[in-house]
């Protein structure tokens, strides 16, 4: 069944118009006709069977036959990654994967290592949020994971509030096992970049309440730390059990 996107504004009671770009998928690669049903997520956690009613240029029109069980259900940890910039391939590969490990927001963080500085940063935002999109419809997710605009070190950490539920920080240096984070189910989790933490990231993380960790004795790159890291996180809290 092919998957489409269309954000809850594009619903009407009984019809759903896709957009331009999903239309063009849905024309041009998919080949599908009139008549045809597909699946339509909103990003927010519904599904939808549908079938095609008319496809025109700028939009395509379908009827809702029904609303269904997404088949990926939310996992029950509400995580959170806080990533590093490194290099752009290597980002793609985490975004993609935190997609699929069920990861509900994701933070994109200008370092004192970062590969990349603050005024690049923000041109790749699009790019980040259409990866997450098509990983959506790849894992079969009805909610569309959260990405946000970069920001750096410090405003991060001075927005870093009581909602941000149990902190933790993965560090080579000085980093103890996992805590539990109790009936919250809400982790914020932070990864560094290539070269690892400045010692005053570290210690300006520490004193707002991040808990420093490690995973095991072996050295990670940057980029197998934030996966791990997440997979080992729904699998302690979430679903991957």
């Amino acid at each position: 069944m092919r998957r489409f996107f269309a954000a809850p504004g594009q619903f009407t009671e009984h019809v759903v118009t896709l957009s331009q770009e999903e239309t063009r998928h849905l024309r041009d690669v998919l080949r599908l006709k009139t008549g045809d049903e597909v699946q339509v997520f909103d990003g927010e956690g519904r599904e939808f069977l549908c079938e095609i009613m008319e496809i025109r240029r700028e939009g395509t029109s379908l009827r809702v036959i029904r609303e269904t069980e997404p088949v990926a259900a939310e996992s029950p940890l509400d995580l959170r990654l806080a990533v590093s910039f490194y290099k752009s391939d290597k980002l793609d590969l985490v975004i993609q994967k935190a997609v699929e490990l069920g990861v509900s927001r994701l933070s994109l963080l200008v370092t004192a290592r970062s590969e990349i500085k603050f005024h690049d940063a923000g041109k790749r935002t699009e790019r980040f949020q259409k990866i997450a999109m098509e990983a959506t419809k790849q894992c079969e997710r009805a909610k569309v994971m959260q990405v946000d605009e970069p920001s750096t070190f410090e405003n991060f950490m001075s927005d870093i509030d009581g909602s941000a539920g149990l902190l933790l920080m993965f560090s080579e240096k000085g980093g103890g096992s996992i805590p539990s984070p109790g009936e919250n189910k809400k982790i914020t989790a932070l990864i560094g970049p290539k070269g690892g933490w400045d010692d005053t990231e570290i210690e300006s993380a520490v004193g707002r309440g991040f808990v420093p960790v490690k995973l095991g004795r072996r050295i990670m790159r940057a980029e197998t730390a934030a996966i791990t890291f997440a997979a080992l996180l729904q699998h302690r809290f979430g679903d991957l059990n």
